[in-house]
């Protein structure tokens, strides 16, 4: 084992052609020498199960393994849970905690001990590109304590919890994972806004923060990327806001991290600052050795990285493998309820449909060569309900009642936009003149949070289904009886 490798923590994605097996030289080289954990973003159930299984058992320490868990667990089977962004406009702090519980439950599992989540940006519409759905709104004292609640909650069930993406990535206009961006906000307006669901994070004792991948010229004139900031992870996050737990980089190979030097550079400068652990380096076995030459070559404290190593210890030991509680069939019928609940009109009303329903699918996040998988759900729930649901690119004689548009996507990691397409804003206004030419009324459902409503003016019934997870396209179908 190399001590250094502790500080790693690859990326394990599975592939739909080749599952998890064209993954098995980097498995065998992470456990030969080492890393500190995985991290697991997709997968089916039964898969990642096994996966987890085989990693625990064949690491020579106890594992971290972390999953993006802001709404539900990603991986097929699971509960579907509302995104936060939903569960905060309930404003009820039980159902945040027991969204939290039935997550971390299932987390378990699957062999999962580390939820990457809750987000504790603030929502800055329009600009963000990034956040979506995925935070709890934009007041910062109310998100500040729905970020309490859902990491109380998830950590009593013994999985670590994981406030990102500090110190706030809400303002944010530049999508980090395409390219470098900043912040430009003063220090005092983060301190008073920004900041404060991270505050009441480290306060509450969550075990591990996540750096945004942006600059914050505010916090440090420097303008370089926060992770790789001294001033932000080690002056502020660790001095003046007193956390002792685990931080962590975003994706190592991002563009904004890294700021156009090589991933292995940005490793040293992120470790330097006073990050713990490395998430999802491409290339393991070269950032490993750079690593260890900058250490031989005085550029990293020996200290430093064994208080890191140190944390990691502590916090994979508290989270051993436990006893089991598995989600009730109460806690799925409630999960179901809410989502349910959630689902509600913004403009206009809901339009009977038929017994034959057309359905008109326009999805933004389709690229060419690039699948987007789960955008079925909502189809196959209106068959399952009894309803003739068909797919067409425009009304039929044969559907009945209103034309359904299910629009998908939104902002979302990797797009770099913070609304609609000019293509998906065509078809939009395509698929509703052509209703109105076959006199129809057209519902359009809105798979994404409430304001991108306000991105099709035109439609005059519109239904906010708050984001494309499976649960939300249930609901949606539901409400349509």
């Amino acid at each position: 084992m190399h001590p250094l490798a502790a500080h790693l923590v690859p990326q394990l994605r599975w592939d739909p052609g080749h599952g998890y097996a064209y993954l098995d030289d980097l498995i065998d080289e992470a456990l030969e020498v080492g890393v500190g954990g995985f991290h697991l973003p997709n997968g089916p159930s039964e898969h990642v199960r096994a996966l987890t299984q085989e990693l625990h058992r064949r690491s020579r320490h106890p594992l971290l393994i972390a999953t993006d868990a802001e709404a539900g667990v990603p991986f097929d089977g699971g509960t579907a849970l509302p995104p936060l962004l939903a569960l905060g406009a309930l404003r009820d702090a039980d159902a945040v905690r027991r969204a939290a519980r039935i997550t971390a439950r299932e987390l378990r599992q699957h062999g999962v001990n580390w939820a990457l989540a809750p987000v504790a940006d603030l929502e800055r519409a329009p600009l963000n590109p990034v956040l979506g759905a995925r935070s709890f709104g934009s007041d910062a004292q109310k998100v500040a304590e729905w970020v309490v609640e859902w990491i109380d909650a998830c950590q009593a069930e013994g999985v670590l919890s994981c406030a990102k993406h500090f110190p706030g990535l809400g303002r944010a206009s530049v999508d980090p994972s395409l390219a470098a961006g900043s912040v430009d906000a003063v220090a005092t307006t983060l301190w008073s806004d920004d900041l404060i669901p991270f505050r009441g994070a480290v306060d509450t004792g969550v075990a591990s923060v996540m750096l945004s991948s942006v600059a914050y010229p505010g916090l440090d004139r420097s303008g370089i990327a926060a992770p790789r900031s001294r001033p932000i992870v080690t002056e502020l996050l660790r001095g003046e806001l007193h956390f002792e737990g685990l931080i962590v980089s975003d994706v190592l190979a991002a563009p904004g991290l890294r700021q156009q030097e090589e991933e292995s550079i940005a490793a040293i400068q992120v470790l330097a600052a006073g990050t713990d652990l490395l998430l999802a380096p491409s290339d393991l076995h070269g950032v490993l050795e750079t690593i260890e030459r900058a250490l031989e070559g005085g550029l990293l404290s020996p200290d430093a990285l064994e208080g890191s190593r140190n944390r990691r210890e502590f916090w994979a030991d508290w989270a051993l493998p436990a006893v089991l509680r598995e989600p009730t069939l109460d806690d799925v019928l409630w999960a179901r309820q809410v989502a349910d609940t959630l689902v509600h009109p913004v403009r206009g009303s809901i339009p009977n449909v038929g017994p034959v329903v057309d359905v008109i699918q326009v999805d933004d996040d389709a690229r060419p060569g690039w699948p987007v998988p789960g955008r079925g759900r909502f189809v196959e729930t209106l068959r399952a309900v009894g309803l003739e649901a068909r797919s067409v690119d425009r009304p039929t004689a044969e559907g009945q009642g209103a034309v359904v548009l299910a629009l998908f996507g939104g902002p979302t990691e990797g797009k770099g936009r913070a609304g609609y397409s000019a293509e998906t804003k065509r078809r939009v206004a395509q698929a509703l003149a052509e209703a109105r030419q076959a006199q129809r009324t057209m519902l359009v459902m809105v798979f994404g949070p409430p304001r991108l409503v306000g991105e099709v003016p035109e439609a005059q019934h519109v239904l906010c289904c708050w984001s494309a997870s499976r649960g939300m396209q249930e609901a949606g179908a539901r409400r349509l009886l």
